[in-house]
């Protein structure tokens, strides 16, 4: 029988992620073609962090990156790797475009929207545990 948890040495986990994170000033800026590339960015840094994609998108002045982790990531790490990354290799590649938006070397504002996904909604878990033998 297939589960559906990762698992560790000690733990199984299913872990899902949803990260939205908006250009400098909410400018739109990006293009589809930029928005594709950072796709293929964004599956190279996850992996190296031992993450998974599973859904990326975004909009001209935006993007949204459904991931799961493993536990053991810190988040506020991995988000500033993220978005240091695409920054850096969408500055490089589309340099003369973000050029008429941006003087200096910024896509991301310093904010971002991180929101734990997936299994039972949160009424359901609550109910659950409400029941437990006290």
């Amino acid at each position: 029988m297939k589960t559906m948890y990762d698992k560790s040495r000690h733990a199984r986990y299913k872990l899902v992620y949803h990260l939205v994170v908006a250009t400098e000033y909410r400018r739109k800026c990006l293009t589809p073609e930029m928005i594709n590339r950072m796709r293929e960015i964004s599956e190279l840094i996850t992996s190296r962090h031992e993450c998974k994609v599973i859904e990326f998108g975004g909009e001209s002045d935006h993007v949204h990156l459904l991931f799961e982790a493993p536990p053991k990531i810190r988040l506020t790490e991995f988000i500033n790797v993220f978005k240091s990354g695409t920054s850096r290799r969408i500055r490089k590649e589309y340099k003369s475009h973000l050029d008429q938006f941006y003087m200096k070397d910024k896509l991301w504002t310093n904010s971002y929207l991180i929101i734990s996904s997936g299994g039972a909604p949160i009424e359901i878990i609550k109910k659950y545990i409400q029941e437990q033998d006290n």
